[in-house]
């Protein structure tokens, strides 16, 4: 009898954002992004894939890690602050408790937070030993996640397909990153933003890369219209299997009675209030104390709203939306694969859903619990929850097509990576791109601080080509960060271009870049050298 799949991949990346300047640590509002989601994703994940294992669920899921989050994870400098982050959340939390004595409703989710801040500690130092990605790494050596490797530095990839030595440099230093932090090479591949165009499959299959994932417009619109729709696998030419990724927007975060990140205590309180957590003359972040629901619009600014027993955060009342929500989105891809299963004889049918840490946390504090109950939903309703590897048991059946070239992002093909607030990015990045392969096949057995030199620069180039610079641009999310971040490193690469050329470098602005990107430590230069 034909099996009905489901595959859910999560992708998790953060961009590469290390303040090591004291004055900018611990509250910086770059830096708290990235400690609310250690918070409140990866360590949540842990804790759900503990159960899932501990409980013998039978699911598998499959997770990316870009090479910046593991670099950012792995990082001493970066564990003191978030441990720091947390005593300063504590101490904020016990104030909190105090102060809202007098409302009993409030009181309630003070204690809650305050609870929830002292076991995240808790579960980072003791029980994860402050290295998360060590027991990712179990998870996946035990089968219960498989992980993908990705681009160096979440690289929007069709910018670059006609520049194969760009496409080789990345994807090799994805798919190194996963063995030199999990310990285990990746079977499959994911473009970042699934941004495609053709050629890419050449380079990833060069490498031994056996899958990746497209989104459906490139299956769908392709020169070859698969019999199958988006419900089974299909193939290159060169037998790089691929599957679709069904296109989701989750829109259950709206529901009233979810928690209302807008309505964070940190944006509301006196400057005074909020120490230690937010010291004098730094930018307010969010603290997770959020006390109301979403019926509290953030427009609505009477303060007798804020007793309102209507308005007021109840964790049990979302918890049990949760359940709704879950099963909801557990039987409606349910209907899909039985009516392809239908339609498609004796064929296994699948579907596979990526989700991000946008979706499951920051536009929606539940959403890690409610896809921990999709998990279970899915394995209790006979779907079988499968990854990608478990499916390629037959890929040679696989009807070969040629996919269309398309992206996972909002606009579908890309629009959002090349627009008239960032296009002005891509021609120092190309040209970056010209130079580094030039210097590559220039020097390529020269040894000491010319190695060291065109190491950094491959670094810094890396780190410009990162995707997430233009998307916060182009959404103004934090944008004069991401253009100062990618001009700092434009402005690196060039310096050790000049530096070459000019046979002169001074020693000790080599020594502070490479001491403040620290990322990629195995970096080699030679890998922009055309291959031959």
């Amino acid at each position: 009898m034909a099996s009905k799949n489901i595959s859910l991949l999560i992708n998790l990346h953060h961009p590469y954002i290390r303040h090591t300047d004291e004055s900018a640590l611990t509250n910086a509002q770059e830096n708290s992004l990235f400690f609310e989601k250690i918070s409140n994703v990866y360590i949540p994940l842990l804790n759900m894939l503990s159960k899932i294992e501990s409980e013998k669920i039978n699911a598998k899921i499959a997770v990316v890690f870009s090479t910046p989050l593991c670099a950012l994870l792995s990082d001493s400098a970066v564990k003191k602050q978030y441990v720091n982050y947390l005593d300063n959340l504590i101490e904020f939390g016990k104030k909190e408790v105090t102060r809202t004595k007098s409302i009993k409703e409030l009181n309630k989710s003070a204690v809650e937070y305050l609870e929830d801040a002292i076991e995240t500690k808790r579960y980072f130092t003791e029980v994860y030993e402050q290295n998360l990605l060590k027991h990712f790494a179990q998870f996946a050596k035990n089968g219960v996640i498989e992980i993908l490797a990705t681009c160096g530095t979440y690289m929007f990839m069709p910018h670059y397909a006609d520049m194969s030595e760009i496409l080789n440099a990345q994807i090799e230093t994805g798919l190194y990153s996963v063995k030199y932090y999990f310990g285990i090479p990746a079977e499959g591949f994911f473009l970042p933003e699934l941004g495609y165009a053709p050629g890419i499959e050449k380079v990833l299959r060069m490498y031994g890369v056996n899958y990746t994932i497209l989104p459906s417009q490139s299956f769908l619109l392709g020169e070859v219209t698969p019999e199958n729709g988006i419900f089974t696998p299909a193939r290159c030419y060169n037998c790089l299997s691929l599957f679709a990724a069904d296109k989701i927007k989750l829109d259950y975060n709206q529901n009233p009675v979810y928690k209302n990140k807008n309505k964070d205590i940190a944006w509301e309180l006196e400057g005074a209030e909020l120490t230690p957590f937010i010291k004098k003359g730094q930018a307010r972040t969010g603290s997770g104390f959020c006390y109301w629901n979403n019926l509290f619009s953030e427009s609505d600014s009477n303060p007798k709203n804020l007793k309102k027993q209507e308005y007021i955060y109840n964790r049990e009342n979302a918890y049990n939306q949760v359940l709704i929500d879950s099963d909801n989105f557990v039987s409606v891809y349910k209907q899909k694969l039985e009516d392809a299963a239908k339609l498609i004889k004796n064929t296994d049918v699948s579907l596979t859903c990526v989700f991000d840490d946008e979706m499951l946390y920051q536009s929606w504090s539940e959403g890690i619990l409610w896809f921990e109950n999709v998990i279970r939903k899915f394995a209790e309703s006979g779907i079988n929850v499968a990854t990608f590897s478990d499916l390629l048991f037959d890929k040679f059946s696989f009807q070969k097509i040629v996919p269309y070239s398309a992206s996972g992002s909002e606009q579908s093909y890309g629009e959002d990576y090349l627009s008239n607030k960032n296009s002005y990015m891509l021609r120092y990045l190309r040209k970056a791109c010209e130079r580094i392969v030039d210097l590559a096949g220039r020097f390529p057995d020269d040894s000491g601080l010319k190695v060291r030199l065109l190491n950094l620069g491959s670094r810094e180039l890396m780190l410009a080509q990162s995707s997430e610079w233009a998307k916060m641009i182009e959404t103004d999310y934090f944008a004069d960060y991401a253009k100062k971040a990618f001009k700092d490193s434009i402005v690196a690469f060039t310096a050790v271009f000049d530096a070459l050329g000019s046979n002169t470098v001074s020693t000790e602005w080599l020594c502070n870049l490479e001491k403040n990107h620290p990322i990629f430590p195995w970096m080699n230069f030679r890998i922009f050298c055309p291959k031959k």
